[in-house]
C-alpha cells in the first residue's frame, strides 16, 4: 500500500491545487499498480514553513517560489 509524502512550502499551493496533486498522484500509482490499489493509496501533503526549506545552502521562501514560477 503506497504512501506518497509530498512536502511543499506553505502558501505556494491553494486547496484546489493540493486536491489536484492528491488526485494526480493517486492516478499515477493506480496506473502502475492497478485499480485495486486506489482505495489504499495514501497521499499526504505537508506544508513546510517559509524559509525552513533550503536549496544550495540558501533558505527558500514562499516569495522565492512564486517569483520562480512567474519566470
Amino acid at each position: 500500500m503506497p504512501l506518497i509524502n509530498v512536502k511543499v512550502i506553505e502558501g505556494v499551493f491553494d486547496d484546489s491545487q493540493k486536491a489536484e496533486i492528491v488526485k494526480s498522484l493517486t492516478e499515477a500509482m493506480v496506473s502502475i499498480e492497478g485499480e485495486n490499489m486506489r482505495s489504499v493509496t495514501w497521499v499526504v501533503i505537508e506544508d513546510v514553513k517559509s524559509g525552513d526549506w533550503g536549496i544550495g545552502g540558501q533558505p527558500l521562501t514562499t516569495a522565492d517560489v512564486r517569483a520562480l514560477a512567474a519566470g
